[in-house]
């Protein structure tokens, strides 16, 4: 018999803190974006404190919005794909409701 790697599960009821497993690709993608996202943010204080123009500061905005949206539907996409579906095959269907909250949240 193969020994098998144990499944990484990304919920483990049972724990004090709940925790993910990314995998290595997906955190370097989502480390990436979030530093990009940084980023951008300094460079807004920066303009603020320079005075720059309104209209230009506002359009680094929309930008940061956007890349935080794609960032957070990457995510919200592996969530759903694992930590969601290895609950409910676990049989614990309750996930559902804290993934409607989210999903609310996400829409605000």
């Amino acid at each position: 018999m193969k020994n098998q790697a144990p499944k990484l599960s990304c919920h483990d009821s049972n724990a004090v803190q709940r925790k993910s497993q990314h995998s290595q690709g997906l955190k370097s993608n989502l480390i990436s974006r979030l530093n990009r996202i940084e980023g951008q943010t300094k460079a807004v204080k920066r303009m603020i404190e320079e005075d720059t123009y309104c209209d230009d500061i506002l359009n680094l905005v929309a930008s940061i919005q956007s890349a935080l949206s794609s960032t957070s539907a990457l995510l919200m996409e592996h969530h759903m794909k694992s930590c969601v579906l290895d609950q409910i095959k676990a049989g614990q269907p309750e996930v559902i409701d804290e993934l409607m909250k989210t999903i609310r949240r996400q829409m605000k």
